[in-house]
């Protein structure tokens, strides 16, 4: 199973320099776990950025994965998961997500690096 964090659905969306990373992860759809987070925050990038079509276009190709809700308990294991790597509230969620579907987290965020269960990239722009 696999998780791709906000940074890295982003990645893939523009074509970016580390696309290819991300690629057989989101392609993978009946492997792919989409937190509701990272639909939230991708959403709201492209909305932004490339306007509504372009956003919803985005939102349904992630929702080919199975969309994972924030349920209390997994926003309990999230807290737990952000006290203990000191990560922020959507990352913890990202982790925790990852690690009840036992998939790995694909990523170029660098508050990632060195956690077990997470493949990092170094995003291409980071000196």
């Amino acid at each position: 199973m696999n998780v791709v964090d906000s940074s890295g659905w982003l990645e893939f969306f523009a074509d970016g320099p580390n696309a290819a990373f991300f690629a057989a992860s989101i392609i993978d759809t009946d492997r792919l776990v989409v937190p509701t987070i990272s639909l939230l925050e991708v959403f709201k990038r492209v909305f932004a950025q490339r306007g509504e079509n372009a956003a919803l276009q985005v939102a349904a190709q992630m929702r080919q994965g199975r969309v994972v809700d924030l349920d209390a308990d997994l926003a309990m294991q999230a807290a737990s998961l952000g006290l203990l790597h000191k990560l922020p509230l959507a990352d913890s969620v990202m982790l925790a997500t990852a690690q009840a579907h036992s998939a790995t987290l694909w990523t170029q965020d660098a508050d990632f690096d060195g956690i077990d269960g997470v493949r990092y990239i170094r995003h291409a722009s980071v000196r």
